[in-house]
């Protein structure tokens, strides 16, 4: 009886999670009806200024996500008043700020007004996501960026971790974490040749029914499913480098996505990012930023027609963070602002026909046709010898910081940084229901509670049943608790009660209850046991020493 009074009341203590955190955003948020999806975007680093830029570039005729802005989104995060991508999709995904390099995990410092300091037995605690929550509901989830995968906007919705830096574990949670589809770059980091556990995580979405595909054609024969599709080594190209041989645009991804979660009876949530605004933003690479801003707004476009056809679906869409400060207007306007023409801002960017980033791959191995490249495919025809001399010499993979400043200065853009910037950013919304749409300026952590209002999910309640602390809810149950590190990549957590032992996996969505243990020569093997699917992934916070696991993890021990 003891045992599961103390296992009630830590249950207890997690649905009470928000409020013993402290709410951080307390305006009350709309509930629009008759929702079944909800399609979320993410512009990373997305300025105003680029939005502007961007729009003007195209011709000036309003952008499809235009109509939707509804109003503005603070980003700090709980300790600092500019956010990384990190805690600013954190404060997405699950309704709670944290710190920089976190994924999904609360806190260990706060500082900003109205945070408050976190308890010590909640610091690093996984929480649940709204993609966590609508997958426990029944609804079909997907991921899209242009990114790497296990990058930190798409992992903040299917994974938890204390760094962003920790790829291996990250990914490793992605494809063990039910997401029905997830579409971006990086199929390097699936490979065993890659990872330091030398797990093949490729075979493994095989092996659990997904159809895993790297090719375009692949990609488009895609009817049905769950579906993983990684298109590039590592990132995927600017819109505006892209071969559409080699890799879709990320409105084709998001298009394929929605039909093949549209099938779901209950619905599905998907999050969409333009990942590489926020890169052209910090190379100060103004046609990498136009590029991308412009790819995201027809992946906008694609989530309105399929909203407008129905009346169940809310889309909205909201920059993480700004970055670059990006101005139409810099040092050499400033005594002559309303004499510069249009064209004088936009005609250098309409020459270029790569980005930063594009023309390093057509540079020779000397670099000696550097200034021809420029001419051709970046429309800079009077480079100085200085800034030849600074394109030989820039670094590999970073041509773009050099470059950009360069067509920048002679497009008259500013730029005050090559880092992110604590702006408000603007938020998009799009409801069938037009009194469910959320207007004025709200914080960043509203956007998570306002999809759970949506789409009637519980947040803390998942949380719940997502994320116990291992340890004491075991030792409530009886068990004896021991972790083997046999593979110091792959530790397990063990658990042994009544001569049954139940093995925990790191990453995993399953357990394997009675399996026999052999220690020899100071190695654990084991072999045997029924594996049991869980409802969420195992995950170890090796900073805390702590493992969570699931209610439907705990209840294995009898």
């Amino acid at each position: 009886m003891r045992s599961k009074v103390r296992l009630a009341l830590s249950f207890a203590a997690l649905l009470a999670l928000p409020a013993l955190l402290g709410a951080q955003a307390q305006a009350p948020i709309p509930t629009p009806k008759g929702i079944k999806n909800v399609i979320f975007l993410v512009p990373d680093g997305t300025s105003a200024g680029a939005i502007a830029l961007a729009r003007w570039y195209s011709g000036g005729a309003p952008l499809a996500v235009d109509p939707l802005a509804s109003g503005l989104v603070r980003t700090y995060n709980a300790d600092t008043p500019i956010a990384d991508s990190a805690p600013a999709a954190t404060a997405f995904s699950t309704g709670f700020k944290t710190n920089t390099p976190y994924i999904a995990v609360l806190p260990e410092k706060a500082g900003m007004p109205g945070i408050p300091a976190p308890k010590s037995a909640d610091v690093k605690r996984p929480v649940a996501t709204v993609l966590e929550a609508a997958r426990l509901a029944g609804k079909a989830t997907g991921l899209v960026a242009t990114c790497e995968m296990p990058h930190a906007t798409p992992a903040d919705f299917a994974a938890h971790a204390p760094s962003r830096k920790d790829y291996d574990d990250i990914l490793e949670q992605m494809v063990y974490n039910g997401v029905d589809v997830a579409f971006a770059g990086g199929f390097t980091y699936l490979s065993p040749a890659t990872r330091k556990d030398k797990e093949d995580l490729g075979a493994a979405l095989r092996g659990m029914g997904y159809q895993y595909v790297q090719s375009v054609y692949e990609f488009e024969n895609l009817k049905s499913g769950r579906a993983w599709g990684l298109f590039a080594p590592t990132a995927m190209a600017y819109e505006f480098d892209r071969d559409p041989a080699r890799e879709p645009s990320l409105a084709d991804m998001t298009k394929k996505a929605i039909e093949l979660l549209a099938g779901n009876k209950n619905g599905f949530f998907l999050m969409v990012e333009g990942s590489k605004i926020d890169w052209a933003a910090h190379a100060n690479d103004p046609v990498g930023i136009v590029s991308d801003v412009l790819a995201w707004d027809q992946a906008v476009k694609v989530a309105l027609d399929f909203a407008k056809g129905r009346k169940d679906t809310l889309v909205i869409s909201v920059p993480d963070h700004g970055n670059s400060g990006i101005t139409i207007g810099d040092y050499s306007t400033s005594n002559n602002y309303t004499a510069v023409p249009l064209a004088s801002f936009i005609e250098p960017l309409k020459r270029a026909k790569l980005t930063g980033e594009g023309l390093e791959a057509l540079l020779d191995t000397e670099r000696s046709n550097a200034k021809a490249v420029l001419a051709d495919y970046y429309g800079i025809t009077d480079a100085t010898d200085e800034e030849i001399t600074a394109v030989k010499k820039a670094a590999a993979g970073s041509l773009n910081y050099v470059v950009g400043p360069m067509l920048a200065k002679r497009a008259k853009l500013g730029f005050t940084t090559n880092g992110h910037t604590g702006e408000d950013t603007i938020l998009y919304t799009y409801s069938p229901d037009p009194a469910g749409r959320l207007l004025g300026t709200v914080e960043n952590t509203d956007i998570a509670r306002y999809i759970e209002k949506a789409l009637g999910l519980d947040l803390a309640k998942t949380t719940s049943a997502l994320f116990i602390e291992a340890e004491s809810a075991l030792k409530a149950k009886g068990a004896k608790v021991s972790v083997d590190t046999t593979a110091p990549a792959n530790p397990i957590l063990v658990a042994e009660k009544g001569g049954q032992t139940v093995l925990f996996p790191r990453n995993k969505n399953y357990a394997i209850v009675g399996a026999k243990l052999e220690t020899k020569d100071g190695k654990t093997s084991y072999s045997g046991g029924e594996t049991k699917t869980l409802d969420g992934v195992t995950v170890f916070i090796a900073d805390t020493g702590r493992w969570y696991l699931g209610k439907k993890a705990v209840d294995l021990i009898k």
